[in-house]
C-alpha cells in the first residue's frame, strides 16, 4: 500500500472515531474570551434548529445554529452594528439585556418598536455606554426558554482594575424537551405540575397519625391549612422538576465543559444566569472565588465560596488554583432538583468530585412571615441594622398575604408608605434593605474601602450577600430620592397567576417616571418564590447601607416575604419594560411598563 493510500485510510479512520464521541466533542473546552476578537458589527440568524440536549431530538432556537448563540465582543464606546435576521415563521425581537440603548434599540416587540418580522432583517445601532459582563435574548413569545441567548462581553476603555491571566464565559442555562408553550399550559393546568415533593393527602394524614400527641396533630392541620389559603406549598422553591436538565454552555453536566488552567493563574469566569425558570447557588470546592463584578459593574473585591445568582443576574469572579489538579464549578439550583457542572484542570479529561445536591428545602411559616412566629432573630438582631418590630399578618389571601408587613388595602402604582419588614432572612439575599453595617465599617469611606470580612455559615462556607457588594467608583447621582415608587409582588399558584400590585400587564397603567427623577422603588415580595425583577433602560443603586457607594444593578432577587428598595435615575425617554425574569412568571403578567418623559 503507497504513501498516500495509507494516509486516506488513516483520515477515515480518525473521522470515524470522531463520530463516536459524545456530541460536544468540538466544544467541551472552553475557549479563552481573549482568544476571541473584539468587533464593531455582527450578523446574526434566528432560525428553528433541532437539538439533542438530553438525548432525545427536540426542537429549539438558536442564534447562528448554536445554543447558547455566539459571544459578541465589543469595546466600550465604539458605536456597535448588529444585523438580525429572522428565519421564524413568527416576530422576534432581542433585548441587550442590561445595556444602556437608545429606547428604539432596546428590542422589546410591541414596546419599544414592532420586532422582527419573519424573513426581515433588523439592524440594531448604538454606541456603547458601558463596559463588563452581560447577555442578549429574545423578547418576543416564548422564545428565550427555547434556547435563544447568549453572553456579551464589553471590554473597558481603561484597563480593569483587576488583573487575570484566562478569561471564561460560563452561562447557566436549563432546558426541557417539552415545547415551552406547553410548559407554560401545563403549569397553568395543574397547580404544581412538576412539583413531585409535594406532600400528598395519604402523606399527609399519614403524619397525623404518626404525630405524638393532640397538640402536635392540631399544629400539623393549621400550617397546612394556612399554605392553602395562599394558594402555595412549602416545596415551591421552583417551577421546574426532575424533566429539567441543568446545563453550563449549553453541556450536561456528564459532558463535563472544562476550562483549562496553569497552576498560579488567575482564572476570570464571568457567569450569567441565561435560565429561564432557575436560580442556582455557584461554588467550586476548594477555590475561594473573589467577586469582582456584579450586573457588569465593578465592585469592591469580596472573596466568598458560595454565591447565589438569580436569573438575569451576572457575576464575574477571579479564582487561582495553584495546584494541578481539578476542581468542579457546582451550580446546583435553589431548589435542589439538579445541578450544572463544569470543571477547571490543567488539562481536558480531567475531573474532581460532585458534591452532593443536599436535602431538598422546605419553607416555614417563619420564612413567610407568618403571625406568631419567632421573627425577632436572625439578621434584626445584627448591630447596625433597623428592620423595626415585627407587624400584625394580614388575613391571609389569594395574593399570598401573611408576610411580617400588611400589604396595603388598595394597589398602589405610584406613590406610597410602608412599614419595615421584620424577618427570617430566607437566602443569601434576604433582608438587605435600610441596613446600616458595612457603611460603618473601619475603612469603608472612599475608592480605598477594605473589603468586607465574612462570617462563615455552619457548613463552613462563607455565602456572599447583596450587603456584601459595593460599587468601586461613587454613584454618580447622590440625590435623595424625590418619590417612592410601591411594587408590590402577588401570585396566585393554583391559577398560575403572577402580577404586581394584585395586576397583570394587560390590567395596568405604566408607570409614570420623570425623565432625570430620582425615584425610590419598593419591592414587597407577597409570594413564596424568589423573583429576579429586571429593569430595562437603567441601573438601580441598591439600598444596602453603602449610601453613595451602592452596587448598581439591572436585576435584582427580590425574597419571599422581604422588602428591597432600590434607588434609579431616569435618563432615557421612552417606554421601558419592567418585569420578573422566571420567564413563566413574566408570561403571565409580573410585568409593567415605564413610561420615562
Amino acid at each position: 500500500m503507497d504513501a498516500s493510500k495509507r494516509r486516506t485510510l488513516q483520515t477515515l479512520a480518525g473521522l470515524g472515531a470522531l463520530a463516536a464521541l459524545p456530541r460536544a466533542w468540538a466544544q467541551v473546552r472552553a475557549v479563552d474570551l481573549r482568544d476571541t476578537p473584539v468587533s464593531r458589527a455582527y450578523d446574526l440568524t434566528v432560525a428553528e434548529t433541532p437539538l439533542n440536549v438530553t438525548g432525545k431530538p427536540a426542537q429549539g432556537i438558536t442564534i447562528n445554529g448554536t445554543m447558547p448563540g455566539p459571544v459578541l465582543r465589543f469595546r466600550e464606546g465604539d458605536e456597535v452594528v448588529i444585523r438580525v435576521t429572522n428565519r421564524l415563521r413568527e416576530v422576534t425581537g432581542i433585548h441587550w439585556h442590561g445595556l444602556l440603548v437608545p429606547n428604539d434599540q432596546d428590542g422589546v416587540p410591541g414596546v419599544t418598536y414592532p420586532g422582527i418580522r419573519p424573513g426581515e432583517t433588523f439592524t440594531y445601532r448604538f454606541k456603547l455606554r458601558q463596559s463588563g459582563t452581560y447577555w442578549y435574548h429574545s423578547h418576543a413569545a416564548l422564545q428565550e426558554a427555547a434556547g435563544y441567548f447568549a453572553p456579551l462581553i464589553i471590554e473597558p476603555a481603561k484597563p480593569d482594575p483587576f488583573q487575570y491571566d484566562r478569561d471564561y464565559v460560563v452561562v447557566i442555562s436549563d432546558w426541557i424537551d417539552t415545547p415551552p408553550a406547553q410548559v407554560l399550559a401545563n403549569l397553568k393546568k395543574v397547580d404544581g405540575y412538576y412539583n413531585y415533593r409535594r406532600v400528598t393527602a395519604p402523606q399527609f394524614f399519614a403524619q397525623l397519625r404518626s404525630a405524638p400527641d393532640a397538640k402536635a396533630r392540631e399544629a400539623l392541620w393549621a400550617e397546612r391549612m394556612e399554605w392553602a389559603k395562599m394558594r402555595m406549598d412549602p416545596t415551591d422553591y421552583s417551577d421546574g422538576g426532575d424533566e429539567w436538565s441543568f446545563l453550563l454552555q449549553g453541556k450536561r453536566p456528564d459532558e463535563n465543559w472544562t476550562g483549562v488552567f496553569k497552576p498560579g493563574e488567575r482564572v476570570r469566569l464571568r457567569f450569567i444566569n441565561a435560565s429561564p425558570m432557575n436560580l442556582y447557588d455557584v461554588r467550586i470546592p476548594g477555590l475561594p472565588m473573589t467577586v469582582v463584578q456584579a450586573d457588569g459593574q465593578n465592585v469592591n473585591p469580596v472573596e466568598v465560596d458560595e454565591f447565589r445568582i438569580g436569573n438575569g443576574e451576572t457575576y464575574d469572579v477571579i479564582v487561582q488554583p495553584k495546584e494541578a489538579k481539578a476542581y468542579t464549578i457546582f451550580v446546583p439550583t435553589i431548589a435542589r432538583i439538579g445541578y450544572a457542572r463544569g470543571t477547571l484542570a490543567p488539562e481536558l479529561g480531567m475531573s474532581a468530585p460532585v458534591p452532593e445536591l443536599g436535602p431538598k428545602p422546605v419553607r416555614t411559616m417563619a420564612d413567610m412571615g407568618m403571625a406568631g412566629m419567632d421573627m425577632g432573630s436572625g439578621m434584626a438582631d445584627m448591630p447596625g441594622m433597623d428592620m423595626g418590630k415585627p407587624a400584625a399578618a394580614a388575613p391571609a389571601a389569594p395574593a399570598h398575604a401573611g408576610m411580617a408587613m400588611p400589604a396595603p388595602a388598595k394597589p398602589a402604582d405610584a406613590m406610597g408608605s410602608m412599614p419595615g419588614m421584620a424577618n427570617k432572612p430566607a437566602d443569601p439575599h434576604a433582608g438587605m434593605a435600610g441596613m446600616g453595617g458595612m457603611a460603618d465599617m473601619p475603612g469603608m469611606p472612599g475608592m480605598g474601602a477594605a473589603s468586607p470580612t465574612l462570617q462563615a455559615d455552619a457548613d463552613g462556607l462563607r455565602r456572599l450577600k447583596y450587603a456584601h457588594l459595593r460599587a468601586l467608583t461613587r454613584n454618580a447621582d447622590d440625590r435623595a430620592p424625590e418619590k417612592e415608587v410601591l411594587v408590590r409582588l402577588t401570585g396566585d399558584m393554583a391559577r398560575y397567576f403572577w402580577g404586581i400590585n394584585d395586576k397583570k400587564l394587560s390590567q395596568a397603567e405604566p408607570l409614570e417616571m420623570g425623565l432625570g427623577q430620582r425615584v425610590r422603588i419598593k419591592f414587597v415580595n407577597e409570594t413564596m418564590m424568589e423573583h429576579p425583577m429586571h429593569l430595562h433602560g437603567v441601573f438601580m443603586e441598591l439600598v444596602n447601607g453603602n449610601g453613595v457607594f451602592a452596587p448598581r444593578k439591572h436585576t435584582i432577587i427580590v425574597p419571599p416575604a422581604q422588602t428591597v428598595e432600590l434607588d434609579a435615575t431616569f435618563e432615557d425617554e421612552g417606554t421601558w419594560a419592567f418585569h420578573c425574569h422566571l420567564f413563566y412568571h413574566a408570561a403571565t403578567g409580573m410585568m409593567r411598563l415605564v413610561k420615562v418623559a
